[in-house]
């Protein structure tokens, strides 16, 4: 990617030593993990550098210890899982610095893999401390990145031993890092940004940068409600954050000005009880009544967001349009999912999606696989649609 060091600028990597920063950061239940796509993504970064004859040194966090090394945050089952999915041995190091990590790094052949420990058993990670980030450069050669979900954070793996080692983003970054310069960076236009999720106040800068970035702006969720209120809408039982009608007045102000199209429901589905199968009516936005919740956006609305899909190059989307985790308020979700993978397969759309959220409901649309790229990135790709630089890229900018 342009403005970026990759693994091609890397030139001859055999017998160097290859320190990569992944996110291993996985559910785990009783020992195994539950869910390996974080190390799938990062798997042709470590396959190629082995396969260039690298010594491949994982970095990697695992969950929030407090207190230094604790059994149940280390990264050994980690190691067994991601040699299972990668196919080739992956060793493992009871220590990221020190007496440890030199050990097993000192042990390792061409073309080997080893995965050191939590880095976060030692607080100088979180704090970026030099004394740290000099311990852990001196088991390496050249320092790659590709743990795009962790570039939010300037700490000492994700951003400190780029001033330390040559640094350059693996193949999951330069992905990630590509689509989204084609989302928002240099899109193809028109641009259409679906934005949903339960609270307004969560989404505050994401909202301003939006909406002088796309040409419209699709609001869905809890959060649409606020919306819905600050234009003088009662909208009943229904989740909204009524002190933010000045914030969402302004969001709408600043669309005006930079010639953005707020897009709001004009009908929802509603019902008395937020439960599975609850008895549920269409009725428009302005027909709420007052023990009534407005929980997903209703059949007009989702011809309205689909012809907006429908006129756009690219789409950017982060968070659901309604209750997805309970039919029936996973219709919208869905709909729109359908139609934006079908235009994507089709050819007409670039689509972007990312957020935990927006995977899950993605997933559970069956539609994950037809989009031009998913980020699994969570706070980063939050951050990255809020227009703030991430410090784990920046100090990869050529």
């Amino acid at each position: 990617m342009a403005g970026f060091r990759t693994l091609d600028d890397l030139g001859n990597a055999k017998g160097k030593r290859v320190l990569v920063r992944v996110d291993l950061n996985v559910p785990v239940a009783d020992g195994k993990v539950t869910d390996a796509t974080r190390i799938e993504r990062v798997a042709p970064t470590i396959t190629e550098l082995s396969d260039k004859g690298a010594k491949v040194i994982l970095l990697a966090h695992f969950g929030r210890p407090k207190d230094g090394p604790t059994p149940e945050f280390s990264l050994a089952p980690i190691a067994e899982a991601s040699a299972a999915i990668i196919g080739r041995p992956v060793g493992f190091a009871a220590d990221c610095i020190g007496d440890k990590a030199a050990k097993a790094v000192g042990a390792m052949q061409d073309g080997d893999i080893l995965l050191l420990e939590n880095t976060r058993f030692h607080k100088g990670e979180e704090k970026n401390d030099k004394a740290f980030t000099a311990a852990l450069a001196e088991n390496g050669d050249i320092y790659v990145n590709d743990a795009f979900s962790a570039a939010h954070r300037a700490h000492a793996s994700t951003e400190g031993l780029a001033h330390l080692l040559p640094a350059y983003a693996g193949r999951t970054m330069q992905a990630e890092l590509q689509a989204l310069e084609a989302g928002l960076g240099s899109p193809q236009r028109p641009v259409v940004a679906i934005v949903g999720g339960a609270k307004v106040s969560t989404k505050i800068d994401l909202l301003m940068n939006l909406v002088k970035k796309v040409d419209a702006l699709v609001i869905g969720g809890g959060m649409a409600n606020t919306f819905l209120a600050a234009r003088g809408v009662d909208v009943g039982k229904s989740l909204c954050e009524h002190d933010l009608a000045a914030t969402a007045k302004q969001i709408m102000i600043e669309a005006a000005t930079a010639g953005c199209a707020i897009v709001l429901p004009s009908d929802g589905l509603v019902a008395k009880e937020f439960k599975a199968g609850a008895a549920n009516t269409a009725l428009p936005v302005d027909a709420v009544p007052a023990d009534g919740m407005i929980l997903d956006v209703g059949p007009k609305t989702v011809d309205k967001i689909n012809e907006w899909i429908g006129r756009a190059a690219t789409l950017v989307w982060n968070g659901p349009l309604g209750a997805f985790e309970i039919e029936p308020f996973d219709r919208a979700t869905v709909s729109a999912a359908a139609f934006a993978a079908a235009q994507t397969k089709a050819g007409k759309l670039v689509s972007v999606a990312g957020g935990g959220d927006t995977v899950a409901a993605l997933n559970h649309a069956g539609v994950a696989d037809d989009f031009t790229y998913i980020s699994t990135a969570g706070g980063a790709f939050l951050e990255w649609m809020e227009g703030k630089p991430l410090p784990g890229v920046e100090v990869l900018k050529g």
